[in-house]
């Protein structure tokens, strides 16, 4: 029988880490009158859980339950040593204190966004946990501590999600991640409201550097060297007018 139960809790377990994105180490948000059943039955919590739940935990508990523990008086006082024992975390109830039952219900939200185990023998909290999909129930029976199988909440927010209804939690966290990675996740108010700084244009190296001096004078300009040309040809012309009229004066 305790072999047949750690495999139930095994196959649930991983049914939580796969689709709901549960890690290690495991919180466990506990009650009084979860204590009051292991109390009664000699159950140790923090050695017994970590062995049921093949991992790591954390025990914790709220300030509403504690309160709710000293309201009810004597008759509870060992599990209010117990309950005290663990971790508190913080809930909106610090001024004015609830039921237990309605703080457990106000820190699961929606969706469990905090990954609790919810460990409790009231019947009113149970009837409203197996509304909120991925969250696992503990429970004592026979001196043993059970994790409950998947609610159908659970199990039909499973469904929608492989058929593509919905996007699972771990699916969203990616997402949100890689939008504010990108600058996706900001509104358009904000990207409105914020200038783009215009980059400082470093001049060209090539125009900075000095002008090379040419080799040798200045080069004349064109119309000179042509009008030199000019004046040699002239010259020769004037050379053989002056031969042509020597030979014509020696003939006569």
């Amino acid at each position: 029988m305790k072999i047949k139960r750690q495999k139930q809790a095994k196959k649930s377990i991983s049914f939580y880490k796969y689709n709901f994105n549960f890690r290690e180490p495991f919180q466990v948000l506990i009650d009084g009158t979860f204590c009051q059943a292991a109390l009664k039955n000699k159950i140790q919590i923090k050695e017994q859980l970590p062995k049921y739940l093949m991992g790591e935990i954390q025990l914790c508990t709220t300030s509403c339950a504690l309160k709710e523990l000293e309201v009810l008086g004597k008759q509870l006082y060992g599990a209010k040593i117990i309950l005290q024992r663990f971790q508190v975390r913080k809930c909106p109830h610090v001024k004015d204190p609830v039921s237990a039952s309605d703080c457990f219900l106000s820190m699961l939200q929606e969706t469990n966004p905090q990954h609790y185990f919810i460990a409790t023998q009231d019947h009113t909290l149970t009837s409203g946990l197996k509304k909120i999909p991925g969250v696992p129930l503990l429970y004592i029976v026979l001196n043993t501590i059970v994790l409950d199988k998947a609610s159908p909440a659970s199990l039909q927010r499973v469904q929608d999600v492989q058929l593509g209804a919905l996007v699972s939690v771990s699916q969203q966290q990616s997402i949100s991640s890689l939008k504010e990675q990108q600058g996706l996740s900001r509104t358009d108010a904000e990207r409105r409201g914020r200038k783009r700084k215009r980059k400082q244009n470093n001049p060209n190296p090539l125009s900075c550097l000095k002008k090379k001096k040419k080799k040798g004078g200045p080069t004349a300009p064109l119309k000179e060297s042509e009008e030199g040309e000019k004046k040699k040809r002239s010259r020769h012309k004037r050379r053989r007018t002056e031969a042509e009229n020597k030979t014509a004066d020696s003939t006569s």
